[in-house]
């Protein structure tokens, strides 16, 4: 069985594990899953993950508020998510933050300035982002590349360039279990040209699952699917895949 795997980014607050999350994380944790990270997307989202570290000792967390989610936005979103990281040990990003053009009405002005605004927060504490960033690539290089954190765009949709640009400001390449599709051929070239030691593999769950799996309930498990391409790709086995990019997340999450 493979093992060793770290699931960079999850959502495991999505209604969807409604019926058996208290069963389910336990069990990935004996099926070889070895690390956990839940990428917040708001108040409350930060607030689950916060309180799942507590309870699963290999469950770790972000907080912070997603460029899809700024009607929640109020005075003291910032200021909160900022005490929230302080306070917490198992803090170890600030994210799910980014820009997200895809939908209709959007804010661009608002996206980039919370954007930036969260960045700041994760530069004074010390913290890496997990970054989203959907039909606003050259936007969201330029605030990170202004800013320089440290931390990983995730689920990544970009050309070899970018990804360049990127690894060249230090940042770190995720990718999900879209990786695997048929038409995927844009994102294997990436992780085709991805440095060993800048390779972060991620499900998004409960979204994102692998080919054979697409159509099923996502979870952490699933990064084996994932690990398999990647490796096909770097001329490796999914199991030193696994061991790298475990490596990798440990380093960048300041994990121990």
């Amino acid at each position: 069985m493979l093992h060793n795997i770290f699931d960079s980014h999850s959502h495991y607050d999505d209604e969807k594990f409604d019926t058996d999350r208290d069963k389910l994380i336990p069990h990935l944790f004996r099926s070889g899953v070895s690390y956990i990270m839940h990428a917040a997307t708001d108040e409350e989202s930060s607030a689950f993950g916060i309180e799942a570290s507590q309870r699963y000792e290999s469950f770790y967390t972000s907080v912070g508020i997603h460029p899809l989610d700024l009607d929640k936005l109020t005075d003291s979103t910032l200021l909160n998510i900022e005490r929230l990281a302080k306070e917490n040990n198992k803090v170890k990003a600030i994210g799910e933050i980014g820009l997200d053009y895809h939908y209709e009405p959007f804010d661009r002005e608002l996206q980039k300035k919370v954007f930036a605004s969260q960045i700041e927060i994760a530069n004074r504490l010390g913290l890496p982002v997990i970054v989203h960033i959907r039909d606003a690539i050259q936007d969201g290089v330029n605030i990170l590349k202004e800013l320089r954190p440290k931390g990983v765009v995730h689920c990544f949709s970009g050309s070899c360039e970018t990804a360049e640009e990127l690894i060249g400001i230090g940042m770190y390449i995720g990718f999900t279990g879209a990786l695997t599709f048929k038409n995927s051929k844009k994102a294997r070239r990436v992780a085709a040209i991805v440095p060993k030691d800048k390779l972060l593999l991620e499900t998004d769950c409960p979204y994102m699952a692998p080919e054979p799996l697409r159509s099923m309930r996502c979870d952490s498990s699933m990064i084996a699917y994932t690990a398999a391409v990647a490796a096909e790709l770097q001329g490796v086995s999914a199991q030193e895949i696994l061991d790298m990019t475990c490596e990798n997340a440990k380093r960048l999450f300041d994990i121990r």
